[in-house]
Parts: structure tokens; C-alpha cells; sequence
């Protein structure tokens, strides 16, 4: 197929409850947005579109990118690159991008566009595109602890995350907030699915909270190390018993492989956004699979139109842990289209995800609402 044209827009959205955003090594200062800031791709060939989004946040805090420099990066540089070229497949697409070094949120909207694109032109859901098998799906959640929270009052968050559905709970763990913290979480919560998330947070210096997670009985510990440190992941994975996963970490396929080379981690955790699309991300899931390393899905707050392609992607069969999940109706005031819905399973009253029966990502946005919430914009052909 033939690219005729890009639209690329800049979004900002109002925020329900605003983000809280602390930094690694924590500050006592940490960023709050009200508003989201995150860009949606439109690419059209002769016969069909699809549409992409890239969610990297509203500061150069979970990676490098942000949304205003993926903008501009999209509108300037990438989205011209495909003008008037031919792209069979996703593969295709990449190597058209590739003279560019970086900017994976940018490379990933374009990437979901063309999945849902294809799908579309094929007139079935993008799950099954991708090779996926729609299935009964939990879904979990994340939790951290404000400063102005109390220990009271993150286990009661905590109670009624579970309470509301979300089979496993991520809670946050840093230097002065970690093993007394888990004493207590473990305690309040015997046998739930916990897991602890330290955000690269430590160093082989913080041995003496590593060698202590073993006593929590957590389903594994999440980048405890730096991202450029897969050996001394491998060194931490090989002492403990629990689990390591890398997510911060896990940046390209070839990053991916020379962690299950040198045994960095029992889990991957895969983010769409974060690898460059769906092309990379399938590329990981595939080569843990080879390996028996289990993958689970990891998400920046976005809106449905990146929920739903990474869904669609954690229907692949080595995706074996419960989803990260943002409930686009509670995280924004208004989503750009039909929000993602889940249901509670009847036979234990978990979350699990509703899927969708129409071709593609099986929503379109609304044009009001784009335009009500645009930034900046820009139409190539």
C-alpha cells in the first residue's frame, strides 16, 4: 500500500484526578500534571486509515521524549519520510524510519496507525491481526504513596483496589519507603498478588534490601536496578528467589535479547510506547516466548486509542501476567472516543477486559473532541 497522507495532532486533557510524578533518585518536590499532554497519528492510505497515538508523558521523565517534542519530531521529520512510499508491512515501515536514531513514542504512533490501518483494510479486529487470541483478561493496577498520604491510608487504597476488581496490585518501592512498607502490605494482604516496583531506584550498594525481598512473598520485584545495568540485574536475579522484571530496561529488541541472554530477569515488561510500537514490542514477546521468560504489559496514561492497541497486543499467548490497566473514564474528563470498558468475571468478581468485535482498534476519535482539546496540529499529503 501507498502512504498518502499524516495528521498529526497535540492533544491536552483534562485530568480527573492529577498525576503525581516523582523522579528517580526522588525528590521532595515531585511534578503534578492536571492535564495530559499525548499526540494521535492518523495515516491514510488509497483505500483505508488507521489511527496511532504516543503517550511518553508531558516531560522528559519516563524516557527522554515527551509529547511536545514528539509532535514536532512527527511533523517535521517522520511523517514527511512516508509520503508517497509503499509499506507492505509494519517491517516496511521501520525501515523507512530508520535513518532516524531514537524517538520511540514518535516511531510508535506511526507503527499502531499502520497495525490498525492493515486490520482495518482487512476488516478484523486488531487483535486477531496481530495473531492474538481474545481471552478471559484480569487486569492490574499500580499504587504509590503521596507524601501527604498516610501509611493508613495507602492499605486502604490498597484494599480497595482489590476490592474493586484488579487481580494484582504494583506498589512503588524506594530507599525509606520499601521493607518496613512491605512488612506491612504483606501482613494487611496474605495471599493477594503483589509486587514491588522500584523504578530503578537502587544500586548492587542496596544488596541489604534485595537479599529481604525473599520474606514478602511478592509475585516478583520490578527494575530494581538502574536500565543500563542487565548484569547486575543478572547478579540480584541469580540470589534471589523471587522474581526479577525488567521494565525501563526493555527498550528494543535488541536490548530484550541480551537480557535473556545473560539471565537478567524471570519477566519482561513490555511497553508498546516505550519499544517503538507494536512491531518491536511483538519482535520481544516473541523471542521470550522462544525462551520461556514470561512477558506482562506495561502502559503510559494515554487515551483508548493506545489502550486499546496495547491490549490487543497482551492477547498474544506469552503474556502471562495480568495487564497494567488505566481506566480511561476515570483517568481523563472526557476520552477521545468510546473508552475500553471491563466487566467483573462471574466467577470471581475480577476485572477482566471487554473486547471489541469491530475491525481495527474499533473506535474512531470524535472530531469535536480533537479539536476541542488541540494544541497544534498538521495535515501532510
Amino acid at each position: 500500500m501507498k502512504i498518502t497522507s499524516v495528521d498529526v495532532y497535540l492533544l491536552s486533557i483534562p485530568l480527573r484526578t492529577p498525576l503525581r510524578f516523582e523522579t528517580v533518585p526522588f525528590t521532595p518536590d515531585p511534578c503534578e500534571w492536571s492535564r495530559l499532554e499525548t499526540v494521535l497519528v492518523r495515516l491514510c492510505s488509497e483505500n483505508a486509515y488507521g489511527w496511532g497515538e504516543a503517550c511518553p508523558g508531558n516531560g522528559p521523565f519516563w524516557s527522554p521524549e515527551w509529547a511536545g517534542a514528539t509532535f514536532y519530531c512527527l511533523r517535521d521529520w517522520l511523517a514527511p519520510r512516508l509520503i508517497g512510499r509503499e509499506c507492505a508491512t509494519p517491517q516496511e515501515l521501520h525501515e523507512h524510519l530508520a535513518m532516524f536514531r531514537g524517538h520511540r513514542a514518535a516511531k510508535a504512533a506511526l507503527d499502531i496507525a499502520f497495525w490498525d490501518l492493515r486490520s482495518r483494510e482487512k476488516n478484523r479486529p486488531l487483535f486477531g491481526e496481530l495473531g492474538g487470541t481474545p481471552r478471559e483478561l484480569p487486569v492490574g493496577t499500580s499504587l504509590d504513596r503521596p507524601g501527604h498520604l498516610t501509611t493508613d491510608d495507602f492499605l486502604r487504597d490498597l484494599a480497595a483496589a482489590f476490592e474493586s476488581g484488579y487481580s494484582r496490585v504494583t506498589v512503588k518501592v524506594r530507599p525509606g519507603w520499601d521493607l518496613q512498607m512491605l512488612n506491612v502490605v504483606r501482613h494487611e494482604f496474605p495471599t493477594q498478588d503483589i509486587h514491588g516496583d522500584f523504578e530503578g531506584a537502587l544500586t548492587l550498594n542496596h544488596l541489604e534490601i534485595l537479599y529481604r525481598v525473599d520474606d514478602f512473598n511478592l509475585r516478583m520485584i520490578e527494575q530494581p536496578l538502574p536500565p543500563d545495568d542487565l548484569v547486575g540485574h543478572a547478579m540480584v536475579q541469580e540470589a534471589l528467589r523471587t522474581p526479577v522484571c525488567l521494565d525501563e530496561s526493555i527498550t528494543t529488541p535488541a536490548q530484550a535479547d541480551m537480557a535473556i541472554e545473560l539471565q537478567s530477569a524471570k519477566y519482561l515488561n513490555i511497553n508498546p510506547i516505550r519499544v517503538g510500537g507494536l512491531t518491536p514490542a511483538k519482535a520481544i514477546h516473541d523471542a521470550a516466548h522462544d525462551h520461556c521468560v514470561p512477558c506482562y504489559l506495561g502502559l503510559y496514561p494515554g487515551t483508548t486509542i493506545s489502550l486499546r492497541a496495547a491490549i490487543a497486543l497482551a492477547t498474544l499467548p506469552n503474556f502471562c501476567y495480568p495487564p497494567d490497566y488505566w481506566d480511561t473514564s476515570e483517568l481523563l474528563e472526557e476520552d477521545i472516543a468510546e473508552p475500553l470498558m471491563t466487566a467483573k468475571t462471574s466467577d470471581n468478581g475480577q476485572l477482566a477486559v471487554r473486547f471489541w468485535d469491530k475491525a481495527g482498534l474499533g473506535v474512531d476519535p470524535r472530531a469535536e473532541t480533537l479539536r476541542k482539546y488541540c494544541l497544534a496540529e498538521c495535515h501532510l499529503a
